[in-house]
């Protein structure tokens, strides 16, 4: 095999790679006698089918079989004899090839950038610590409280704040309104949980009465069948519970699986900590990967940058068509997903634009109107198109500069890690946990989604490690209302 590097620009190379001929016709005649001590063809006793035979027969299969075997096995020893380290799948194309003659081929590739030593001794990160408030604990308590109110029948007609107990019938002209009917159904009198002017109709009503309840569902119901349009719901009245007072003590505890009101607490106490360091570490994350990308500015590969400015177009076209069949307007932002390659971050929706296209009927002045729409659509497109493409190189260098970290000091993910995320990913799927670990178990891919963003945390809680890190004490409520750690991006770009 000849190899001989033809272009190196940047980090793209490409060489002319020359396999001689008899090299092939050895590899060609060896598989066929391979094929021939196990083939049985009728008038030749196994292993004695002559090679002017086997030719024949399997000649041009054997031949497309070794091809494809030396084009993968030829590019991958060039690859270890130059030393390279590929960042995507090299390219072949076959120059000249026929049977008997020397195969000729190009492979273009882009390999990995040189990456800086980064050093993170000089980093400086903020971390936001957060003490939960006994007041917003006691908030909390309330809540669970309130869910958990007892009610007892009334003899009396329904007021506001009680509970009514109906069969209902619900129709908008002659359709049914799905999921409007039931048997012993229960409604919070005052909760607005239905129709507006629904509750307030059945107020009043006692046990064994019948009432017609007429409503007109809002334009902006999410059901696009049912916006804007009458309808009709025959109730009857099967019971009226008033609430009973609520009641914070050691039984509320008892309700919810525990032993009593303080350890109900507790349990609070540690959920919210536990959300607001995860809001925390999302800005202090967030910040640090800010802090590398403004600290380090290396060559990427432009075959990898398209490849993540695409998954980013996609999601978003995808986003865009999803809220123009709902009706809501389109979420612009964008998230890939997590990779040893690339980081999670999401660009915003400060450059996106809808235009207006002109309907029929309008005037040539308002077509011409329609028609400047357009153009300023177009435009404003190819204004986010560039944005994205500069968030997704961004994604790249910071996934690359993570990967290298994680190599060079040996940060893995061990399989007990992997095992756990899966199983937390089966949990938030009650009923369905076995289907979801099939579904791992037949798809690597999905398998890699689950590693890439334990890798990176693994690889982040490191240089937060190594950093130096200044606490600052904040509120709650500060915390909470600051700006989103992912509404920057296309601004810090």
């Amino acid at each position: 095999m000849q190899v001989t590097e033809t272009s190196a620009e940047g980090l793209k190379r490409e060489f002319r790679v020359v396999v001689p001929a008899g090299e092939l016709e050895e590899k060609v005649t060896s598989r066929l006698g391979e094929i021939g001590r196990t083939i049985q063809l009728r008038g030749f006793r196994p292993g004695k089918v002559p090679m002017q035979i086997l030719r024949q027969r399997f000649g041009p299969s054997v031949l497309g079989e070794v091809l494809e075997n030396t084009l993968q096995g030829t590019s991958a020893e060039a690859i270890r004899e130059h030393n390279l380290r590929p960042a995507l799948p090299p390219r072949v194309d076959i120059v000249s090839f026929s049977e008997g003659t020397d195969l000729e081929y190009k492979m273009s590739l882009e390999v990995l950038p040189d990456i800086p030593e980064p050093s993170f001794a000089d980093l400086d990160i903020e971390r936001l610590v957060v003490e939960v408030p006994d007041e917003e604990v006691d908030r909390a308590i309330e809540r669970i409280a309130e869910q958990q109110r007892k009610t007892e029948v009334a003899e009396r007609p329904a007021e506001s704040g009680d509970v009514i107990v109906v069969d209902v019938e619900g129709r908008s002209g002659e359709q049914e309104i799905p999921g409007a009917s039931g048997k012993d159904r229960q409604i919070a009198l005052g909760s607005g949980g239905f129709i507006p002017g629904f509750e307030e109709q059945l107020i009043g009503a006692g046990a064994g009465e019948h009432r017609t309840v007429r409503v007109t569902f809002p334009e902006d119901y999410g059901a696009p069948d049912f916006a804007g349009k009458e309808a009709v719901f025959e109730v009857d009245v099967k019971e009226v519970r008033q609430r009973l007072a609520m009641v914070i003590d050691d039984e509320l505890g008892k309700a919810v699986g525990l032993d009593s009101l303080a350890e109900l607490r507790q349990e609070v106490r540690q959920q919210m900590q536990r959300d607001y360091e995860a809001a925390s570490r999302l800005r202090l994350k967030r910040s640090l990967l800010d802090k590398l990308a403004q600290n380090y500015d290396f060559a990427v590969p432009p075959g990898m940058v398209e490849l993540e400015f695409e998954n980013i177009w996609r999601q978003h076209e995808a986003e865009k068509e999803g809220a123009s069949q709902s009706g809501a307007p389109a979420a612009e932002a964008a998230s890939a997903a997590s990779g040893e390659a690339v980081p999670v971050e999401a660009p915003t929706d400060e450059t996106a634009a809808e235009g207006a296209a002109p309907q029929a009927g309008e005037s040539d002045a308002g077509a011409m109107q329609g028609g400047d729409q357009q153009a300023d659509t177009n435009e404003d497109e190819e204004v986010l198109k560039a944005d994205y493409r500069r968030i997704a190189e961004r994604r790249v260098r910071l996934g690359l500069l993570l990967a290298e970290v994680g190599r060079s000091n040996n940060i893995t993910v061990t399989q007990d890690e992997l095992n756990q995320a899966i199983t937390r990913e089966a949990r938030r799927h009650p009923g369905y946990e076995r289907q979801v670990l099939d579904f791992y178990r037949q798809n690597p891919e999905a398998v890699t989604n689950v590693r890439a963003p334990i890798f990176e945390d693994k690889v982040v809680d490191f240089i937060v490690e190594l950093a130096k890190v200044e606490e600052r004490k904040i509120s709650p409520h500060d915390l909470l209302t600051l700006p989103d750690p992912d509404a920057s991006e296309v601004a810090s770009d």
